[in-house]
C-alpha cells in the first residue's frame, strides 16, 4: 500500500484522539500504520532529506493542521 497523504490521515487521527485517552506521538504512528496496513518498507521510507520517515512526517502534519483548526 502507498503511504497515505496527510489529508487522508486527518480523520483517523481525529478518531484516535476522540477516544478520550492520551496518546503519545509514537503510539499514534504505530496504531495508524497498523490501521493502514503499511509494510515495514513503506513505514521506513525516509523523506529526501533522510531526517524522518515519510509516514511519521505526514502524521505530524495531519496533527498540526487539526490543532490549528481547533479540533485537537
Amino acid at each position: 500500500m502507498d503511504i497515505p497523504d496527510y489529508q487522508t490521515l486527518m480523520l483517523p487521527v481525529l478518531r484516535l484522539a476522540g477516544d478520550g485517552e492520551e496518546h503519545r506521538f509514537g503510539d499514534t504512528i504505530e496504531k495508524l500504520s497498523d490501521t493502514f496496513g503499511l509494510t515495514d518498507e513503506a513505514r521506513n521510507t525516509l523523506l529526501p532529506s533522510g531526517s524522518q520517515a515519510v509516514f511519521d512526517n505526514r502524521v505530524g502534519w495531519a496533527k498540526t493542521y487539526l490543532k490549528h483548526a481547533g479540533l485537537l
